[in-house]
């Protein structure tokens, strides 16, 4: 007499699963992104003599510069508001693009003994990398709380919207950093181009100015910054009317975010395949 043969439901682990499943496993994972998410704000503060100081030390010490630079030698306007506080109050989405940029453009290869090992949407780890930067922002928000109290400033509804705003920055960071370290593990040059554009784009982003200087017959070639939209949303929510936000730059700037996001994805999703097997 043959053995009974028992039906067994088999689940094939592989590199490059159905489409259709690709998303839902987004979300079976989940557990998985929030340990990621826990590792890495772990490792930025464990074993550091100032801890997360640092997030608030960074920005402060920029926008002494700044405000001394730009508001001091070059007076330019602050529309109304203090320059400190208006050159902070751009700090606080910068700091945050610049940290989850690096932190997501670089992820991959910081995690290639994972990648080689188990099947899992590789998506999940630049998008854990940004909840590190989302902490840092928090820890940001103190300093900015006590600059209001110094100069004796209160927000309007305005600061309502910001949460808003926040969201946009982690997506216009999300999508460059996706496409740049789908790269970086092809052509690992590329993590020389992230520091570059760092230093780049802090000084043709409005941060430690007030977008407003800029003539309007340039204002809309200007907007196809991303960040001009985000850092202009930014401080229209905690400044107010004394820093007045225009809908259209503020509209390009979204779908120049839309358009990179969508960008990163299409690229990170064309090369996960081969991650694996490429690390």
């Amino acid at each position: 007499m043959q053995p009974a043969l028992h039906s067994q439901n088999l689940i094939i682990i592989e590199a490059g699963r159905s489409e259709k499943n690709y998303w839902i496993d987004l979300w079976h994972y989940r557990e998985l992104f929030l340990i990621l998410a826990w590792r890495d704000i772990s490792v930025r503060y464990k074993q550091t003599i100032i801890g997360g100081a640092w997030a608030v030390i960074r920005p402060f010490l920029t926008m002494v510069v700044f405000t001394v630079i730009f508001g001091r030698l070059a007076g330019l306007p602050s529309s109304g508001a203090p320059y400190a506080l208006m050159v902070f109050a751009g700090m606080l989405p910068w700091s945050l693009f610049s940290t989850a940029l690096g932190d997501a453009s670089n992820s991959l290869i910081g995690n290639e003994r994972l990648i080689s090992k188990i099947y899992f949407p590789r998506l999940i780890i630049p998008t854990a990398t940004v909840v590190t930067a989302l902490v840092d922002l928090l820890i940001s928000l103190v300093i900015l709380c006590a600059l209001m109290v110094y100069y004796r400033f209160s927000p309007g509804w305005n600061i309502l919207l910001l949460p808003a705003f926040i969201v946009m920055a982690l997506l216009a960071s999300l999508g460059p950093g996706l496409w740049i370290t789908a790269l970086n593990v092809k052509y690992r040059d590329f993590r020389y181009v992230i520091p570059f554009l760092v230093q780049f784009g802090l000084y043709v982003s409005p941060v430690g100015f007030s977008s407003s200087v800029i003539p309007d017959k340039w204002r809309l070639l200007y907007s196809l910054n991303p960040l001009v939209g985000v850092i202009d949303g930014f401080r229209w929510s905690i400044l107010g009317g004394t820093s007045p936000i225009h809908w259209n730059s503020l509209i390009l700037s979204f779908g120049v975010v839309v358009c990179l996001l969508w960008q990163g994805i299409r690229t990170f999703r064309k090369m996960e395949r081969t991650f694996a097997d490429i690390i």
